[in-house]
Parts: structure tokens; C-alpha cells; sequence
């Protein structure tokens, strides 16, 4: 495919592959695009992000109803590119297109509602006669910087809001899975979007990157991948706004009176989604010590019963990770690991870019598999005494979007969810379940701000305060 560049869509002289995790074969070729490329495309858009301010709030909801109806209209090939290019299943890569139509229609929707509010001056000193109100205005131009788990989603969480708010946009997708961008991109401009008011550029995210971080003309980033890279970002965006979703290595609670039957179950599910590449997916599993050995077989039976192989076969439960060096990096942490003391329950071998779903027990805090995110199949059991106990461990990492509890006790659940440092709390599931319409993001290293089509329309719009001096 070719990217879509300075309101064309465009080729250049170098290309990249885009692979097929599973078998290796080539799916498609894209553009190695540069900085340069940034350039050129941030001078239309300066333009673009006219038009679009421009535009009523009305006119940009009708752009994107129509582009969620075509998105479901072709949901199947979308689905079809995700498990192509990530490796993802075909039946998560349906929910997922299915889900980023919504996604696209939700923030159609809020931008009819973007709105300011009444500042009640007259109730301050000196404020008699004065009338006051905000006013929401776009940024300008947003640039979205999306990571390869959730190719289409995770761009629609970001294009929908800037596209809703009266941005312009320019995507930079992840090298690995850049063809469910493309193929978004082509068809918000059939429906309707000004082709000045969008780009998608594909190629190494260093450069690109940095050509976007420090373009003056971009007035806001949003940026979904790992903590490091978002540091880097930061640091060379100045005085950009930024939204940051960063990493996780999200803790799960099983009280002593957990329903072991749906806590196993929903581990199993949020363990190793997406073979477990999902940043809120289940990786710190804090167990009781009361039902440990009751868990973990049940936690077993159904971990084995997950079939890895061809993310197109319906057989398949799990696919391959989106590069061989990813699974061998989870590879490599596990047997670690178990050379530092820690027991492996199942799982632990690898074929390519298929790691098996693998459960280690006896885990320590000062282990990869426990400080670190993981971001493969495995999940670490490790165990607590008590709620206090268990409270502890949750909050002893850096990392703060998802954790889950999993208890009978109304006074645990409250005690975890004012505790536990997290920026989404699950109680009586795992940290893994995200609706697309709630506030999303986390605390201390796993970011700053807020996604969901309402949230990061305020995210992606700026203020402004109007005072009216009336006379008597």
C-alpha cells in the first residue's frame, strides 16, 4: 500500500515488508517514509487543520457516522488485515474491528456535545456585572502515534476524538502493522474527511518520531507503547500537550473467598488475549495462600486447553507474538526466572514466534517476570496473607493502569479500590476489560491523561476563558 502524504497518496524510493508473524511471508509492501516526509505532510495539514476548524461540529459527526457504517460494512476485511499483519486471532481481530467502529461512531456523537461551560463571576469580589464562559477550540493539528496490538482500535481512539474535536490528524502506525491504519485513513476520505486534514505515514519511528516531536506545528501528541519511548517523547515535545498510555504489569488479587471457577477463568482469558500483547493484560496473579494449590490446578486445566497455532484457524486460541525476538524475549525472562527459584507450571517453549501459554509460580518481586511488563503469554503467581499484604505487593512496581480483585467481602473491594494505585479497577474480574466510551489511562509510569472518545476530546481541545464587562 502506499501512504497518504501531504493530501496525496504517495510512494518513495525505499519500502518495507510488512510480515506475516505466523509463517513469515510477505503480506504487503509500504513506504520507508522520513522526516521529511513529516514536513511536508504538516504543511497541507496546517491548511487542513483550517478547514476542519472551519467545520461545524454537525458536519464533522456526519463524516464520521458515515465512516462507521463503511467500517462495518467491511468489518471481515478488516478483521482479516489485523490477523494478517499482528497475528492476532481472527476472532479477537472481528471484536476489535467491530469495536473500532464504535469507537468512530462514539466520537461522532461527542462532537455534538463539545461544549464549554458558565463561570459564575458575580459570585467573586469585584465580579458584579461580568458574565463569563469558556470556549472549546481545536488544537490544530494531532499526531497520533499508535503501537501494533491493536492496529485499528487504538488509532480509532485517537483519530475519532481529534477528528471530532476539529483537528487535523497525522498517524504514524507501528512498522509491524501499518495496513489497518492505511486502510483506515482511505476510508475516512471517502467519507468526506478533507484530504488535507489527514496523513498516514509509515516508516522508522525514530526518525518520523522525532520529526513530530519537534515540529512546532503539531500542538498535541498522542502516543500509545512503552514507558521508555514515551519518556523520549516527552522530553523532545516541550510544550506540546501529550496524552501518554504507557506499559503495565497489571496485579490480580484472589481473595481466600474468590469464586476460583471465574477467577481462573478470567485470568485465562486476560493472560494471554492477544498472546498476552495487551498493555492492561493479567500478569501479576497475587494469590491467597489459603486456596494456592487449589488455584493453580485450576488456573492449569484451563491454560492447557489453549491451542496455539494459525491466527486464521478457528481451532486457534492463541497466535504467534508479532516478531520471533519478542517471544524469544519472553523466553529468555521465563527461564530466567526459573533459574532464579521459580516453579513452571506449564508452558515455557517456544516454536518461532509461538511462545506457549505458560504459568510460573513462586515468583519474587525482584524476578523480570514480576517488575517488568511482560507483554507475552505468561502470567506469575505469587502469594499474600491478607487484603493488607496482598495491597502492598499490587502497589510495589512503577506501573498504575489496570488491577482486578477477585472477593465475596464489600469491605475488601473498597479497601482495594481506594489503595491500590491503579487508574482502572476491576473488582470481581481481571485487569483486562476496557469499555470504549469509559475514561481510560493510568498513574505513575503507565501515563498521563485520558482516552475514550469524550475524554480525549478534551484532551485534544484547548480552552479559552471569556469575560463579558456589562454595563449597569
Amino acid at each position: 500500500m502506499k501512504m497518504f502524504c501531504a493530501g496525496q497518496w504517495q510512494e518513495t524510493s525505499k519500502t518495507i515488508n510488512v510480515i506475516n508473524p505466523f509463517d513469515q511471508s510477505v503480506i504487503d509492501t509500504i513506504p520507508q517514509g522520513s522526516g521529511d516526509d513529516v514536513l511536508k505532510a504538516v504543511s497541507v495539514l496546517e491548511q487542513g487543520a483550517r478547514i476542519m476548524k472551519s467545520m461545524t461540529a454537525y458536519d464533522r459527526s456526519l463524516i464520521l457516522q458515515k465512516a462507521s457504517e463503511l467500517m462495518l460494512e467491511r468489518k471481515d476485511d478488516f478483521a482479516r488485515t489485523i490477523s494478517l499483519e499482528e497475528g492476532k486471532i481472527l476472532a479477537e481481530s472481528q471484536v476489535e474491528a467491530i469495536r473500532s467502529a464504535e469507537v468512530i461512531r462514539l466520537s461522532g456523537e461527542e462532537a455534538r456535545r463539545m461544549t464549554g461551560e458558565m463561570i459564575p463571576l458575580e459570585g467573586n469580589a469585584g465580579g458584579q456585572n461580568k458574565l463569563g464562559f469558556t470556549l472549546r477550540v481545536p488544537c490544530g493539528i494531532v499526531a497520533a502515534i499508535t503501537p501494533f496490538n491493536f492496529p485499528l482500535n487504538l488509532v480509532c481512539h485517537k483519530v475519532g476524538p481529534a477528528i471530532a474535536a476539529g483537528n487535523a490528524i497525522l498517524i504514524k502506525p507501528a512498522s509491524d502493522t501499518p495496513l489497518s491504519a492505511l486502510k483506515l485513513t482511505e476510508l475516512l476520505l471517502e467519507a468526506g474527511l478533507p484530504k488535507e486534514a489527514i496523513a498516514c505515514i509509515t516508516g522508522p519511528g525514530g526518525e518520523i518520531g522525532r520529526a513530530i516531536c519537534t515540529d512546532s506545528r503539531i500542538r498535541k501528541i498522542s502516543f500509545t507503547g512503552s514507558y521508555e519511548v514515551g519518556t523520549q517523547i516527552c522530553e523532545m515535545a516541550g510544550l506540546k500537550k501529550v496524552t501518554m498510555e504507557l506499559g503495565s504489569n497489571s496485579p490480580v488479587i484472589i481473595m481466600d473467598d474468590a469464586d476460583l471457577e471465574k477467577a481462573a477463568m478470567a485470568v485465562s482469558m486476560a493472560g494471554y488475549a492477544n498472546a498476552g500483547q495487551v498493555c492492561i493484560s493479567a500478569q501479576r496473579i497475587l494469590t491467597s495462600s489459603a486456596i494456592k494449590s487449589d488455584f493453580v490446578d485450576l488456573l492449569k486445566s484451563k491454560v492447557d486447553a489453549l491451542h496455539t497455532g494459525n491466527q486464521l484457524e478457528e481451532s486457534t486460541k492463541i497466535g504467534p507474538m508479532v516478531r520471533e525476538s519478542d517471544a524469544t524475549r519472553v523466553e529468555q525472562w521465563v527461564n530466567n526466572a526459573v533459574s532464579q527459584g521459580a516453579r513452571l507450571v506449564t508452558g515455557g517453549t517456544r516454536q518461532g514466534a509461538i511462545y506457549a501459554p505458560t504459568i510460573l509460580d513462586n515468583t519474587k518481586p525482584e524476578m523480570q517476570v514480576e517488575k517488568d511488563e511482560i507483554f507475552g503469554p505468561a502470567v506469575a503467581l505469587s502469594y499474600f496473607d491478607d487484603i493488607e499484604h496482598a495491597i502492598q505487593m499490587a502497589n510495589n512496581t512503577t506501573y498504575g493502569l489496570s488491577a482486578g480483585i477477585f472477593t465475596q467481602d464489600l469491605d475488601r473491594a473498597m479497601k482495594f479500590a481506594r489503595e491500590v494505585e491503579s487508574g482502572n479497577l476491576h473488582i470481581n474480574w481481571s485487569s483486562q476489560w476496557r469499555a470504549d466510551a469509559m475514561p481510560y489511562g493510568g498513574l505513575k509510569h503507565s501515563g498521563t491523561g485520558k482516552e475514550g472518545p469524550k475524554y480525549a476530546i478534551q484532551e485534544m481541545s484547548e480552552e479559552k476563558m471569556v469575560i463579558m464587562h456589562l454595563t449597569d
